[in-house]
């Protein structure tokens, strides 16, 4: 990507949100879908990481952010955020 890969990843998480907000209009209590965990959070939580990486701007995301937020508080979500993989650089730690 070289010098255009910030504002490659900040396009794709973008559109990607844009669409995921829409949907999680319809689908979402606590958590994506309802109240319960499902794949769509486990999902979520990475793709905010990156997103968070690649500074893109989360304000119109805000059942996003909620969602995150709330995942973020389950011990499960915590011990296993990307920020705290073996294999995360230095730079990207918690």
């Amino acid at each position: 990507m070289g010098e255009k890969k910030m504002e490659w990843a900040q396009n794709c998480i973008t559109s990607g949100f844009q669409a995921l907000e829409q949907i999680l209009q319809h689908t979402a209590g606590r958590y994506c879908v309802g109240d319960e965990v499902s794949m769509a959070d486990l999902c979520l939580v990475p793709q905010v990481a990156n997103a968070e990486r690649f500074e893109v701007d989360m304000g119109p995301y805000p059942t996003i952010t909620r969602i995150n937020k709330a995942l973020l508080e389950l011990e499960a979500f915590k011990i296993t955020h990307p920020s705290r993989q073996p294999d995360t650089p230095a730079e990207l730690r918690a």
